[in-house]
């Protein structure tokens, strides 16, 4: 007889999420060097320089706890954004700020509703709450609204809108947004997760900002994961109205976002030219990548953010396997529902490139 702790029925729902694999473990097992990874949406520039510097020189302060309030980074946000500090909330990283929505809102029965395929952090803070999420297929790749509200029932506490969408690259336009809302019952949690605005260049993208002043029931997730370049420092924040950020506080943790990771995002902030910079590479890299897939006879979902969702007509977990003995990692599909798609990130012009002649090289080995 098996003697231990009784754990929750719900754990028998969840799926562990499965990271994509480090480069540094790749080049271990395969006995590889100059690894491209393609599977994380990283930022391939590496972090601004000015948050390095920024985080070289608070190393000697680590002894202290993080400042709870993260007064400074939020003082920052406010010049930036031109919101109030009472209506802006940190998280380490965008990951925990979903599960405290998970926390404040939902209660075992309640539902959430979701895109499919998107991202699946959603599907988990619902599971983990005994919350039932209802799933609604994209139509061409993008959020099917008019289903998504059709989906609502008394039940749902929570609507998740990926904007734009994790692993499609579609956006929801301003004119879909704003019909959207009209019709959501105001008691129910509109989610606007931004964490790749800033790659979009479509100027029917929404200025959300405006929402949360008129909407009690409109919440914005952001991060500075993406084009940031802090992926590994966890750093996300999300702007709400007063009464939505009081309750996620209430279930907040006192030191959830650690001290280099707010004093890297403060001087991540102020560097602009950085930002262009990562942005060109990006436009660059969607110009040439598309290109090619178009010149591969391969369809695409044509991105906002800063990967593709590439349907490669194989099975993507045995060309993932082949991709990665040859130095490439990408994401294989079969996660998100679709065994013969991959995603892959845009990275530099010699990845991109690195990429593609691999590619070419393995779909002709496979067929």
């Amino acid at each position: 007889m098996n003697n231990y702790p009784q754990k929750r029925r719900c754990l028998e729902s969840i799926t562990p999420y499965v990271p994509g694999k480090p480069i540094e473990e790749v080049e271990r097992e395969l006995g590889l060097s100059d690894v491209v990874k393609m599977a994380s949406n990283e930022n391939p520039l590496g972090p601004s320089p000015l948050a390095m510097e920024a985080v070289k020189n608070y190393l000697q302060k680590i002894n202290y706890y993080p400042d709870g309030n993260g007064y400074y980074l939020k003082q920052a946000l406010v010049a930036k954004l031109g919101i109030k500090e009472e209506n802006i909330v940190l998280g380490n990283g965008a990951d925990e700020l979903i599960t405290l929505l998970g926390v404040a809102y939902l209660n075992p029965g309640d539902e959430i509703v979701m895109a499919q395929p998107s991202f699946s952090e959603y599907d988990f803070s619902a599971r983990l709450m005994d919350a039932t999420p209802i799933s609604v297929p994209c139509k061409g790749f993008r959020h099917d609204l008019e289903a998504m509200l059709a989906a609502i029932t008394g039940r749902t506490r929570i609507v998740y809108i990926c904007n734009p969408n994790n692993p499609t690259g579609t956006i929801v336009n301003k004119g879909e947004l704003e019909e959207f809302l009209e019709k959501v019952p105001p008691e129910v949690l509109i989610v606007l997760d931004e964490a790749y605005r800033e790659f979009v260049d479509d100027p029917s993208y929404p200025d959300t900002l405006e929402l949360i002043k008129s909407n009690l029931n409109v919440l914005i997730m952001r991060t500075f994961s993406k084009i940031y370049g802090l992926a590994g420092l966890r750093v996300g924040y999300v702007l709400a109205s007063e009464q939505l950020i009081t309750d996620l506080n209430t279930v907040r943790e006192p030191f959830n976002v650690n001290s280099l990771a707010q004093v890297a995002a403060r001087a991540a902030l102020e560097d602009e030219e950085f930002i262009q910079k990562v942005r060109k590479n990006n436009f660059a890299g969607k110009e040439y990548l598309s290109g090619e897939f178009k010149r591969m006879g391969l369809y695409y979902v044509p991105t906002q953010a800063n990967f593709f969702f590439v349907d490669v007509g194989v099975d993507s977990k045995e060309l993932f396997q082949r991709l990665l003995r040859k130095g490439i990692i990408v994401r294989t599909g079969d996660i998100f529902g679709y065994p013969q798609f991959i995603r892959v990130s845009i990275v530099q012009e010699e990845g991109n490139r690195r990429f593609i002649k691999a590619l070419e090289e393995t779909l002709q080995e496979m067929r």
